[in-house]
């Protein structure tokens, strides 16, 4: 972006010179220590920070520190690792936080009935990003974390959403970031996909048949009428998760599904009580 003079205090009206350096060192900073977060996949540790930065390491822990305050980075309790927060959805951040809070005992509720975990996610540019959790109390679990970000290929909240998107849009996200083989069951063409997703508009849900992981199965519904692309699931080791129990837990989601789009702070972000 070319500089503004009128946007220079020390040069009024003049040309600015080219060589003078407008950068500032807090946000240089800050612009780095997100990029290194972006590009991670399971997360940035402290010490990652100041190693790739060279800033001291209570400098760097400040600085987390504040993102995290603003939601612009989320740390997990148990490793210390730290992820791009949700406050990068933006303007629909709070209706974001509206519909977790709505949602959140309806998946208490799922998780206590089939004592498996249950998920709330929703669509953030090219990837599904789990917004709720609620895990499975079982030793051995399916299970993400809040905060990580799934293929819209191979999961089932990606294809409950992408089932209510456009075609264009949906051809536009699997252009951009590609069907890469999760599993031997993975759908990795675009036409096949999209076949899928007539099949998902016919029944009201999505399965994740043992494609985004080879042990998982996984069945979601989505949140339509609400302000963002949104879909609830429940996730499980196949080996607990028959095929044959995917329409009980469909019909049990589909039902909540209902109950959370029908209160108006899911809908429209509103603070009125339900």
């Amino acid at each position: 972006m070319a500089a503004d003079p009128n946007l220079d205090p020390d040069q009024g009206d003049g040309p600015l010179a080219e060589d003078r350096d407008y950068s500032l060192r807090a946000v240089d900073r800050v612009c780095a220590i997100l990029d290194l977060l972006q590009q991670s996949v399971d997360g940035i540790s402290l010490n990652t920070v100041v190693e790739a930065t060279g800033m001291p390491k209570s400098s760097a822990y400040r600085y987390l520190w504040t993102l995290e305050a603003h939601r612009y980075v989320e740390r997990d309790e148990e490793t210390g690792l730290c992820r791009l927060g949700l406050g990068f959805l933006g303007m629909q951040s709070r209706h974001l936080e509206l519909l977790r809070e709505v949602a959140r005992p309806w998946l208490e509720k799922l998780r206590d009935e089939f004592g498996e975990t249950t998920n709330l996610g929703v669509l953030d540019s090219d990837r599904i990003i789990y917004v709720d959790i609620i895990e499975s109390r079982r030793g051995v679990r399916l299970a993400a974390a809040r905060g990580d970000r799934d293929p819209l290929h191979s999961t089932a909240l990606g294809k409950a959403i992408a089932a209510h998107l456009a075609e264009e849009r949906v051809r536009d996200i699997l252009a951009r970031s590609g069907m890469p083989r999760r599993s031997a069951s993975t759908i990795t063409t675009v036409e096949e996909y999209l076949a899928e997703l007539d099949t998902i508009r016919t029944l009201g849900y999505a399965v994740d048949n043992l494609e985004n992981e080879a042990d998982g199965r996984c069945v979601a519904v989505p949140l339509l009428g609400t302000s963002i692309p949104a879909a609830i699931s429940l996730s499980a080791p196949a080996a607990r998760f028959p095929a044959k129990d995917v329409g009980r837990a469909a019909k049990a989601l589909l039902d909540v599904a209902a109950r959370i789009v029908s209160r108006p702070r899911a809908r429209s972000g509103s603070n009125d009580a339900a």
